[in-house]
């Protein structure tokens, strides 16, 4: 039984190491290709360069405005999380934790939205956002991202919070609490790595966000970093310039790499803890 056992392990470590490899190599890829010239590039794309040419990472950010990408990313996303995850966890709580006619009805309706595909509200939502002049802004698009539900975000911390005694919240109002003393005092903090992983989810569906910027901003100076790349990516038609391209592509993954890296912990444990029934 233990030998069987171990032959197992054995082969999905294997199956594992070989995931892990498809992921990482085109990283490894990138990055000693960004260290390249042009010339080096275009000889072989396997070879390791010569000499490494850090300098490929300051041409790309000046010559594909990257720090302004990145301050108008900076400011979509935040916006967009501090809002959006405030709004997920106070809708979460009224249709989970509390009792009301009509909330039995709104949660069918949130399941049947699950199988309408996004793209379908494409066109209503440009032709909302032109009405009320909120296109080629990025505020605009904050509004449009923090108000617009996500089912995905609202059943996992639904369920979460589905998982706290009841009990807590009966003796908080037998206190004399009221319902926001409630929510925030006792409802938040025992939520709050599931709010956490609520946050990352969103922190890095709104970094990699590319067709909502890309539709609603014409303004080149208001690009967030995933279409400024996609600008850039572009202009590979005219200049070739690869190199340069793939050390412009590594420095936007820092900020969405290091945010999963740091707070991979609060992922895992959010996602066990909200599938618990307590």
């Amino acid at each position: 039984m233990t030998e069987r056992r171990s032959v197992i392990d054995v082969f999905w470590w294997t199956v594992l190491v070989v995931c892990a490899l498809t992921v990482l190599f085109p990283l490894v890829w990138i990055f000693y290709q960004s260290l390249k010239t042009n010339r080096e590039f275009f000889q072989s794309v396997w070879t390791l360069p010569e000499t490494l040419k850090w300098l490929n990472y300051k041409t790309a950010w000046v010559k594909y405005n990257i720090g302004s990408a990145l301050l108008n990313t900076l400011y979509y996303v935040g916006a967009s999380l501090i809002i959006g995850t405030f709004l997920t966890t106070v809708n979460a709580y009224a249709l989970t934790r509390l009792e009301f006619k009509g909330r039995k009805l709104i949660w069918g309706t949130i399941m049947l939205s699950l199988f309408l595909p996004g793209i379908n509200a494409l066109i209503p939502q440009y032709v909302l956002m032109r009405d009320l002049n909120l296109t080629n802004s990025i505020t605009g698009l904050v509004i449009l991202d923090s108000f617009g539900e996500s089912v995905f975000f609202l059943l996992l911390l639904g369920g979460f919070m589905q998982a706290l005694p009841k009990e807590l919240e009966e003796s908080a109002f037998m206190d004399g609490a009221s319902l926001f003393q409630v929510f925030l005092r006792i409802i938040v903090p025992l939520s709050a790595p599931g709010i956490v992983t609520v946050a990352i989810f969103k922190f890095l569906s709104l970094y990699n966000n590319f067709l909502g910027p890309f539709i609603y901003l014409s303004d080149q100076k208001k690009y967030t970093i995933g279409v400024n790349m996609y600008q850039a990516n572009q202009m590979m038609q005219y200049t070739s310039d690869w190199v340069t391209l793939f050390a412009g592509v590594l420095i936007a993954m820092i900020p969405s790499v290091f945010m999963f890296v740091f707070f991979q912990r609060w992922i895992m444990e959010g996602a066990t803890l909200g599938a618990v029934k307590g």
